[in-house]
């Protein structure tokens, strides 16, 4: 009697479980010091894979779409052809399958575990619990200085990913923060709404001190186009609200008020009087064209940029950059990628490379906002939409500063995972995964529901 009533709840439960999992495991401790590597959560990741995998096979469930397929697996012929021009086989097929992990495999996944929009507000919150706990961390870091070193003080907050992922923590709250914003902007409940704006304004804190000017210009950008995708006079309502939980928090209480001014006024700077951070990035940007302009079509190779940068990059270029603080002793971070998501595909994976990849993303896109404007109009659903549409926006603008790298980059993965539920999906009024191809399937499915 017991076994009957259990297994139910079982099949019962959603199956994004494993992808919570691998958000969770984001939440623990990395090694200080560490390389950046695969983590566990990259190994849960791709057991997610495989899970969808068997899923499929057991369901007899019609795969994705045609479109879908398309434009999720469009990435991958850029992809093959930098892989058979990479300087050696090894490098070939690490970086073939560290990219198709990101942007095909666990998206795909992802798109295909979703069953509707609950699964996918349980991950936009899921997403804002992670970004709330690193966030604590890195506030409780600030205070007691025991963060990553910066400007001779162990205060910037990193959480756990360590000095040597500085962009993790804040990647991570931003992608909270941008999914809160967009639960309260839905027409959801009131109490949702207000749980959502008390954690889009608690992150605020922990993202100001990160100190990091990308993640900073990101967010602000990605939240403004929420507020106006979401209506003109809701946007100046939250702006306003915005606006005074900052004077608050930096005026009021002064919340590192000093080097947050100083940091904020170092982005008009980064032309006039640049310091060697941004220097060292404009070298890299310039070696990567000149990468780009050897082998204009199928650039040097998946993981190639290491191994030209030298013979491309200016004198300008410095020997790394310096890292220090929380549990890490200091080191000199070598710098292996031009930390511009276009120019490091345009330079390994050439002009094809980067028009498959960046095609995949701007059909996302279309596709995306087309799904929200139906949403406005019928009501339904306008919360996913400006999550998923948010996500994807912060992400395109991040990727002008930064790339792929680190832990925190298989949350990037999930979270093309979900723009892609909504643009491909969700956008098109279905609350449903695609039902199952044969007869046989539907039959399982019904005695499952049982």
């Amino acid at each position: 009697m017991s076994h009957a009533l259990t297994l139910p709840r079982v099949r019962e439960w959603s199956p994004v479980l494993p992808v919570i999992a691998v958000i969770a495991l984001l939440g623990l401790p990395l090694t200080p010091g560490g390389d950046g590597g695969a983590g566990p959560a990259d190994a849960v990741s791709a057991l997610v894979v495989l899970y969808c995998g068997i899923r499929l096979v057991r369901d007899r469930r019609r795969p994705l779409t045609r479109t879908s397929a398309v434009v999720l697996g469009l990435p991958v012929v850029g992809l093959a052809l930098a892989a058979m021009g990479a300087a050696s086989p090894g490098a070939g097929v690490s970086g073939l399958g560290r990219y198709l992990q990101i942007f095909v495999l666990v998206p795909a996944a992802v798109v295909l575990l979703v069953r509707d929009r609950s699964d996918f507000r349980l991950l936009a919150w899921s997403f804002v619990v992670l970004a709330l706990w690193q966030g604590a961390i890195g506030v409780q870091q600030f205070v007691t200085g025991t963060g990553a070193s910066y400007q001779g003080e162990e205060i910037r907050a990193v959480g756990t990913f360590g000095a040597t992922d500085v962009m993790g923590m804040a990647t991570v709250v931003s992608f909270g923060l941008i999914c809160a914003l967009g639960l309260a902007l839905g027409r959801t409940s009131v109490r949702q709404q207000a749980i959502a704006v008390g954690c889009a304004l608690a992150l605020l804190v922990p993202l100001a001190l990160s100190f990091s000017r990308g993640a900073w210009i990101a967010t602000a950008v990605t939240c403004v186009v929420q507020l106006v995708l979401a209506g003109l006079r809701r946007a100046l309502k939250v702006g306003a609200v915005a606006v005074a939980a900052g004077v608050i928090l930096v005026g009021g209480f002064g919340v590192g008020s000093a080097m947050l001014q100083e940091r904020i006024d170092s982005i008009t700077q980064v032309t006039d009087a640049p310091d060697q951070s941004v220097v060292d990035r404009y070298t890299m940007w310039a070696a990567a064209v000149d990468m780009w302009r050897e082998q204009p079509l199928t650039g040097v190779g998946l993981k190639g940029f290491p191994e030209y940068r030298d013979a491309h990059a200016s004198l300008a270029l410095s020997a790394g950059s310096d890292t220090e603080g929380a549990g890490a002793a200091f080191r000199k971070q070598p710098l292996l990628s031009p930390h511009n998501m276009y120019l490091l595909v345009l330079a390994e994976q050439g002009l094809i490379g980067l028009l498959a990849l960046a095609g995949s993303w701007l059909a996302l896109l279309v596709c995306g906002l087309h799904g929200l404007w139906r949403a406005r109009r019928t009501g339904t659903g306008l919360d996913c939409a400006l999550v998923a549409c948010g996500l994807l926006v912060w992400q395109l603008i991040d990727f002008v500063y930064a790339d792929i790298g680190g832990p925190s980059t298989v949350l990037t993965a999930v979270c093309f995972g979900l723009v892609a539920w909504w643009s491909l999906v969700g956008a098109r009024g279905s609350d449903r995964a695609p039902a199952p191809a044969s007869p046989v399937g539907r039959r399982a499915e019904e005695v499952a529901a049982r």
